[in-house]
């Protein structure tokens, strides 16, 4: 039973502590980064006391969020969760949370004892109105899952003066991979970015959408020692899931998980320069999927409260209740008690392949 098996709490502390004290690591020839860390190391110990004072009220409070923090984008990427669910579009949206509603969820986030906030879209930086409200906020760090296309000196000067907001632009391989599914001339903007933000002292990562077409390039000592080269301090491996018939061609088989589970964990023990997180790959290590509150659920960017950007299903809304209520929405607590997120599944992401089992049980509330 997921829940016994072992202390979540701690264990996703010190996987916290471990993931900052690597970073830390990684910025030592960046004092101004540097800095940063550290003061960012104590805020953490701070916010692991506080998640475990609340595990003890009975309040078990993920130590990350991730907010899609707008709709809109302009990029039509192939084979887009977004796109396929229907929350990304190509408008400038309606009745999204304001900055003033974002920044109410980011103090009450800090006051709970989370630590990070990953933004994403759409593309985030249309919100740049709620990105310099993150700003902040100082005890969170602000991971910002960017395609790279509209950033410019503004946004680096803004990176420079609030450490606590990292750009993690999203790629896909080499230039040609990256353009054919992103777009043509998109792989030369981000090579751009890189170059700026690593002349300037900004420290950033990539995010990579691993597919069966991608998998050997993105994990070749080739590709990852270029990143590293251009300033990649991050890479997140995000497994690319189908949300329709036409793109599971894509997605990865039970060999093609275990060669990158064992590609990731060779990376690992090399010492190197940049940090590998996969995901839900590294999941297992939690006794199963951490979403719906867990180790983090996701809020769109109209406010409603949903278990992951996969599983676009909720129950209550942030424009009129805590972050506390969301936690402790009957949607996530009957997914956590049902122990769906531990179910047997092919791989991937298991809301996904859960996704009738999802609508039942919010439909019967």
């Amino acid at each position: 039973m997921e829940e016994t098996k072992f202390d979540l709490q701690t264990y996703m502390s010190k996987n916290i502590e471990s993931l900052v004290s690597s970073i830390i690591k990684n910025t030592l020839k960046n004092p101004k980064e540097s800095i940063f860390m550290l003061k960012f190391a104590k805020a953490s110990k701070r916010a692991s006391k506080i998640r475990k004072k609340e595990e003890a009220n009975n309040l078990h409070v993920p130590p990350f969020l991730i907010a899609s923090i707008t709709s809109q984008c302009n990029l039509h990427c192939a084979g887009c969760y977004s796109r396929s669910n229907n929350q990304t579009n190509d408008c400038v949206p309606t009745k999204l949370l304001t900055k003033e509603e974002w920044a109410k969820v980011f103090i009450e986030a800090r006051d709970l004892g989370i630590n990070f906030i990953l933004l994403a879209g759409g593309e985030p930086f249309f919100r740049i109105d709620v990105i310099k409200e993150a700003g902040k906020v100082k005890e969170i760090m602000f991971p910002i899952f960017t395609n790279g296309t509209i950033l410019n000196d503004h946004y680096y000067d803004m990176f420079k003066k609030n450490r606590n907001l990292v750009p993690i632009l999203s790629i896909e391989g080499n230039q040609e991979t990256t353009d054919l599914r992103r777009g043509k001339g998109i792989y030369d903007k981000l090579v751009k970015n890189m170059v700026e933000f690593k002349n300037r002292g900004i420290i950033f990562g990539s995010s990579i959408t691993v597919t069966k077409n991608n998998l050997k390039e993105i994990t070749s000592n080739e590709f990852l020692d270029d990143l590293k080269i251009k300033g990649c301090k991050a890479v997140i491996f995000v497994e690319f899931t189908a949300m329709d018939k036409d793109s599971e061609s894509l997605e990865l088989d039970d060999n093609d998980r275990l060669y990158l589970e064992n590609r990731i964990n060779e990376l690992r023990q090399t010492i190197g320069e940049m940090i590998y997180i996969s995901f839900p790959g590294d999941e297992k290590n939690y006794g199963g999927c951490v979403a719906a509150g867990r180790g983090f659920f996701h809020i769109n960017a109209h406010g409603g409260a949903e278990p992951c950007p996969f599983s676009p299903y909720s129950d209550i809304n942030l424009k009129n209740n805590s972050l506390k209520d969301a936690i402790n929405s009957k949607l996530f607590n009957i997914i956590r008690t049902e122990h769906i997120l531990n179910e047997d599944h092919n791989g991937g992401c298991i809301l996904v392949k859960k996704k009738e089992k999802i609508e039942k049980l919010l439909i019967s509330e």
